[in-house]
């Protein structure tokens, strides 16, 4: 795995350091992963009484979950109309509702273990090309009229230099129920809340294999863990540790910046309102200010196992697309991290027998869905499996090729579709 020097490394402080696993270990439940899909499902399971280790192969948030964008953001990766098509208004309602609960879910938990994470509320989706305008508006009136959802309105060019001293769009919805946050900071915190309810973390644990029987038996370099269930946690990390899986998600890299502190007046126009910003391409830009008013900005991505070698430079082109008045501003810090899509963009949950769980594939909407998907897994195991199955029952493929040939389609078809961003 790469190591990043990325601002939310900097700026979170300082992280206990939790024992890589030694010796032979039991527990109720192994969880592969400490990112907040481990995390979160750690917690919601030792709240239950169970005995719980995740074991992470680097450290606490190592992965995605400490270098995304940190947009807390309501839905699915797929709008309602996608969903009523695909699976029908009945499905579609329960993830709506899933979508809801799993914003609310993470504000709770902060509330709850008092994690400091620079939490924000706020996300504007912004229309890059005018076309898209009647389509964010239709979307407001049709989660007003069907799911009698009143915390988005639509902002018209008139009112976007409220939001943003940018010609780059044309209009946009303002979601008033999201979040944004210091994805990092988070991540610690749920790993302080898990070990405080009583689970055992270790780090620089890597799992290098495990066998499947009435007990779960995990392998690491030093150690082993016998469970009587197991959740696999990796997600765009999984890489061959289960080949049953792997296929169903496509591992790709995406690219953040983060400027230097910024003036009063230019935070103002980079954002108005300090909600988080995202727009309507299709390989998207994201960006939100900082605690300390840097702008955090994601945009670009690639699709093999390298990053670029220069990150900052790479992203930098995006954002003065966007503020061409940032043309002299210090760029501190660029950084790039894995996640995991899957075919259809909605999480690929699922059983392997009786005792490995698996949740992934979250597609880029990550920190609401993954830390619901903790509290799903806690009720499956518990015998209340009828909401983690309303995800685990959505119909999904593997990519087509298996994990050797699905890198040139899905090339072909990112470059696609980044090229039709452009036109």
């Amino acid at each position: 795995m790469q190591e990043v020097t990325s601002y939310y490394a900097d700026s979170a402080g300082n992280q206990p350091a939790y024992p890589s696993l030694l010796g032979d270990q039991r527990a109720d439940i192994c969880i592969v992963g400490a990112g907040y899909t481990g995390l979160s499902s750690a917690l919601h399971l030792a709240e239950r009484g169970y005995s719980v280790i995740v074991l992470e192969a680097e450290t606490v948030g190592f992965g995605a979950s400490g270098r995304n964008g940190g947009h807390v953001g309501i839905g699915q990766r797929k709008d309602q109309y996608y969903l009523e098509k695909q699976f029908g208004q009945e499905i579609a309602r329960g993830l709506w509702d899933m979508g809801l609960e799993a914003v609310d879910t993470v504000k709770e938990l902060i509330a709850k273990h008092q994690i400091d994470c620079d939490l924000k509320q706020g996300i504007l989706h912004l229309a890059h090309r005018r076309k898209y305008c009647s389509e964010l508006e239709d979307e407001v009136h049709h989660l007003r009229d069907h799911y009698q959802f009143e915390q988005m309105e639509y902002v018209d060019a008139g009112a976007l230099p409220n939001f943003l001293d940018s010609q780059a769009y044309y209009g946009a919805q303002w979601d008033k129920a999201s979040l944004h946050l210091h994805p990092l900071k988070y991540a610690r915190g749920l790993a302080k809340a898990a070990t405080a309810a009583g689970v055992t973390l270790c780090e620089h644990s890597k799992v290098l294999s495990y066998s499947q029987d009435s007990s779960v038996v995990v392998r690491t370099a030093n150690g082993t863990v016998t469970a009587s269930e197991m959740v696999l946690a990796c997600n765009g990390y999984i890489e061959k540790l289960e080949p049953r899986i792997n296929g169903y998600i496509m591992p790709i890299n995406n690219f953040v910046l983060a400027t230097e502190p910024l003036s009063d007046e230019l935070a103002k126009a980079v954002s108005g309102q300090d909600t988080a910003m995202q727009d309507t391409r299709f390989v998207i830009n994201y960006w939100k200010l900082s605690a300390d008013n840097r702008l955090i900005f994601g945009g670009g991505e690639n699709y093999r196992r390298g990053f670029p070698t220069d990150i900052k430079g790479f992203v930098r082109k995006y954002m003065l697309q966007i503020y061409p008045q940032l043309e002299k501003t210090k760029i501190d810090y660029g950084w790039g991290g894995t996640l995991a899509i899957t075919l259809n963009r909605m999480p690929h949950f699922g059983r392997i027998g009786d005792n490995i769980w698996h949740l992934q594939g979250y597609s880029g909407h990550g920190v609401p869905t993954a830390t619901l998907a903790g509290k799903l897994i806690a009720e499956a195991i518990s015998g209340k499996l009828e909401r983690f199955d309303l995800i685990a029952n959505l119909p999904t493929r593997k990519f087509p090729g298996g994990t050797l040939l699905r890198w040139p389609g899905m090339v072909a078809g990112m470059l696609y579709f980044a090229l039709r961003d452009r036109i």
